[in-house]
């Protein structure tokens, strides 16, 4: 039986997220026009125009009416909860960001890792644990796993200097993310990285990425409870929102 030969305009799809994933288009680089594809591959325009249609759609390209169509700079985009570089957050904050490293490994995939990046258990995963402080003051424990062929040069790099957030983004766009924000009781090693009292309960946000269709991180972030709150501002669909759901630091200022 003969394998279903690939929409055109699906291949033109592929050939665009494939250069993104690479990083031969950047954040804001022009991606060629419905013109350059007739002209490049012969499909008719309409297949062109599909193609670019839905890469729109799906969050990977933004399209200007009569200027062109550009990369989406997706390290920006969220729908529930803003995947954001806390290092930026501190900096926007007026203060000093810093980190500290407690572990970079590989390691198995345990049953938890596993089904949250969709993998066989046991599967080697990059891991990093490091805590995040804000002029001294240690603001979050990230506990993240990477597959290895998203990112095979992760464990080389320095995180002292470029938050791991940052530094997946860069690589390769993310596209989608969900979380699970809930309180808990920290173990005895969160609470003494986060200087917690021994009652004080931490706020945890469980969050997934994904890119190129896949999941590619999987991270636990712990946050000293009394001094974190998840805040959030609901509009009707259609009513122009400007204000996103965020985890907030006393009270008011981002995390």
């Amino acid at each position: 039986m003969k394998a279903q030969q690939k929409p055109r305009y699906q291949h033109i799809k592929d050939l665009i997220i494939e250069q993104i994933a690479r990083g031969d288009l950047r954040p804001h680089d022009r991606v060629p026009s419905e013109n350059d594809w007739v002209e490049s591959t012969g499909v008719s325009r309409m297949t062109a125009n599909r193609a670019l249609r839905e890469l729109t759609d799906e969050g990977y390209v933004d399209r200007v009416a009569g200027i062109g169509t550009f990369v989406s700079d997706l390290k920006a985009n969220s729908h529930l909860l803003e995947v954001r570089n806390i290092a930026d957050e501190v900096t926007l904050r007026g203060h000093v960001h810093s980190a500290h490293i407690i572990r970079k490994r590989r390691r198995a995939a345990d049953e938890e890792v596993a089904r949250a990046l969709n993998i066989p258990q046991g599967t080697e995963v990059f891991n990093i644990l490091l805590v995040h402080h804000e002029d001294g003051t240690p603001i979050q424990v990230e506990d993240r796993y990477v597959t290895t062929a998203f990112a095979p040069q992760f464990l080389e790099q320095d995180f002292t200097t470029v938050t791991p957030s940052a530094y997946l983004s860069d690589i390769s766009p993310l596209q989608e993310a969900d979380h699970v924000v809930r309180a808990a009781m920290p173990d005895p090693a969160v609470q003494d990285y986060l200087k917690m009292g021994v009652r004080e309960p931490c706020l945890v946000v469980i969050r997934r990425t994904w890119a190129n269709g896949r999941p590619v991180t999987y991270g636990r972030l712990h946050h000293p409870g009394s001094r974190y709150e998840l805040t959030g501002h609901y509009a009707k669909p259609g009513t122009p929102n400007k204000r996103q759901i965020e985890v907030q630091r006393n009270g008011g200022s981002k995390l």
